[in-house]
Order: structure tokens, then C-alpha cells, then sequence
């Protein structure tokens, strides 16, 4: 554990937030707390007003946040908490799988808060969790190695690479016990979750730990009395990785997925949900984050369909379509 100290005990916070007894309000708290504390340390707050920390960085497959948005997600409080504790509890998983060796991260999409090392890192010792860092944007990369440094925290971050993780090839992929990449927005719309995985996951060994370990998109059909029917799950991540992974080229789009409807006429509309399965038990579900808030769209009273047909598009923007046929 490094000796060197800050103004604010940020092991005893993170302590706090891994723990289940700790309320929502508690949680926000904490992490208002959190980060206020590293806008001090680094004024973040400082690059609100410049284009060039406002705008998403393109990537070969889909756009990475800009420096201010990929900060405010610290501030997406069920989402910071619920990722730090599946985390961390995948870390302790790994420690009884691994013992008496240090778990290896990959951290695709650090931001410039790194918070899954300024956060998790204060909870182990540095021979205990190793880091190795990726991130596409420039700016945000030298904030986070600022931060790291002041912090005393970047004697656990082996190497620091500034690239594009939809298409990096990892040096030594095999020491690897976790990746993770935290780089989605709902319904998996123009971040570059999907094509990350896909280039990524192939590369490490199968015991690979991924966090977060899937993500998928649900279809409900509201009836015009106001119910919710629904129809199952039209997006699987880690289901249409596989179907992929012998590839070299990035499909610009993945299999459709189709869904029957025997009477169009009895619906007014549909609501696309997005779960993000963190790790084991830990979950974001409808409307807690802003990676699952749903969305809702209204049929054209007029049309008559049997299929919705779902389909993920890679290139040249990375969303999700949907056709009536």
C-alpha cells in the first residue's frame, strides 16, 4: 500500500461504497465527496469551458467520451458504485483462483479520473493487483496519470498506452486475469463497447475475466391498455461475439435478430431496455444510470408488420437498427 497520503482517506470511502449496507444517499455522498476532492487535486473543473475537452475522440468502430463527459460518468452514482463492487469482488475471486500472485488488469477507457484504480487501488497492495492502462484520448490520459500520480497510486499501473482499444494488439495477453472496458452508453448507441470486445477478448486466455461480463438489450411491446409485453432479448453481446471472434476484419454489421408479431394492430408502441450484466449478482437495470435508461418509440398507427427486425451496425456508425417488415 503506498505510504503517501492526501487530504481525503479515500481506502476508508472506497471501503464504504463496497459495502451493501451503505444507501443510495450514502453512496452519492461519498462520491460527490470523491469528486470534489480530485477536482482539487487536478481543476478539472478548469477544462469545462475549452471544445477541446468537449468533444468525443472517433474511434475505428464507434467515438470515445470527451474528457468532461467521461468525468461526469463518475457522478453516475448506481453506475460508479455497482461497477466498483463487482469489481472488486471479481479482483477477491481472482485472488482465490491466483493466489500468491498479483491479479492483472486491463483497463480499456480509463477517462481522466481513472476511478477503477483511484478507487480500487487504495483497497489492495500493489503487489497484489497490477494495472495496464489504454485510453484513446490524449487529454484525458495525462489528467488520469496526473491524478494517479498525485494520489501516490501510479506505482500500480505498469505501463500507460495511448490507443485505440478497437484495434490494439496486446503485448503479453496471456497475463491478463481481468479486462475491463466500461465504454457503453444505452442501448450500446455510438460508444465502442462492442467492437472492443471483439477485438479484444479473443486475445486474452479463456479464463478471462470481462467486466462488464455482457451486455444485453430487451424488447417489451405496450399494448394500448397500457401493459407490457415482452418479447425477450434482441441484443446479446457476448452471444454475437462468438459468433465473430475467428474473423480479422470488423463486420460492419452483426446477424439480425427477428422477433414475430401475430397482430401489430394490438400495439401502439415498443420500449428497448439495457441491462448491464456487471459481474455475478451486480446488475444495472431499467432507469437506475444512464446506461439504462429505456428507450420508447411509438408505432405508426397506420402500418402493419410481422417482424421487428434488429440489427446491430458496426460502420459506419455504431447503433442499433430496427426495420418493420
Amino acid at each position: 500500500m503506498s505510504t503517501k497520503t492526501t487530504s481525503l482517506d479515500i481506502q476508508s470511502l472506497s471501503q464504504k461504497l463496497i459495502n451493501p449496507s451503505t444507501s443510495f444517499n450514502e453512496a452519492k455522498d461519498i462520491l460527490n465527496t470523491l469528486y470534489n476532492h480530485f477536482d482539487t487535486l487536478i481543476a478539472l473543473s478548469s477544462y469545462q469551458n475549452d471544445i477541446r475537452y468537449l468533444a468525443a475522440v472517433p474511434t475505428a468502430s464507434g467515438m470515445a467520451l470527451s474528457l468532461q463527459h467521461a468525468a461526469a460518468c463518475f457522478l453516475d452514482y448506481q453506475r460508479t458504485t455497482l461497477f466498483l463492487r463487482g469489481f472488486v469482488q471479481a479482483i477477491k475471486d481472482k485472488q482465490q483462483e491466483y493466489p500468491n500472485q498479483p491479479i492483472h488488469v486491463f483497463y480499456a477507457g480509463c477517462g481522466p479520473l481513472a476511478p477503477f484504480i483511484s478507487l480500487v487501488a487504495p483497497l489492495f497492495s500493489n503487489k497484489d493487483i497490477r494495472f495496464t492502462v489504454l485510453e484513446i484520448n490524449t487529454h484525458s490520459l495525462a489528467i488520469a496519470k496526473k491524478l494517479l500520480n498525485v494520489l501516490a497510486l501510479d506505482d500500480y499501473v505498469d505501463t500507460y498506452y495511448e490507443a485505440d482499444a478497437v484495434t490494439f494488439k496486446i503485448p503479453k495477453p496471456e497475463k491478463f486475469h481481468i479486462l475491463f472496458s466500461e465504454t457503453l452508453d444505452a442501448l450500446l448507441y455510438r460508444e465502442s463497447y462492442v467492437p472492443i470486445l471483439q477485438n479484444m477478448q479473443p486475445q486474452f486466455s479463456s479464463g478471462i475475466t470481462v467486466i462488464p461480463e455482457n451486455v444485453t438489450i430487451h424488447l417489451s411491446l405496450h399494448t394500448h391498455d397500457h401493459q407490457e409485453v415482452y418479447q425477450g432479448i434482441v441484443m446479446d453481446t457476448q452471444q454475437n461475439i462468438t459468433t465473430i471472434t475467428s474473423n480479422t476484419t470488423l463486420p460492419k454489421t452483426l446477424p439480425p435478430h427477428n422477433v414475430t408479431i401475430e397482430d401489430s394492430s394490438l400495439y401502439k408502441g415498443m420500449l428497448l431496455d439495457t441491462i448491464v450484466h456487471i459481474y455475478n449478482d451486480y446488475h444495472l437495470t431499467r432507469g437506475i444510470s444512464s446506461l439504462t435508461i429505456p428507450y420508447e418509440m411509438l408505432f405508426d398507427s397506420t402500418s402493419v408488420f410481422k417482424t421487428l427486425q434488429f440489427t446491430y451496425q458496426l460502420s459506419p456508425q455504431v447503433e442499433l437498427k430496427c426495420s418493420f417488415n
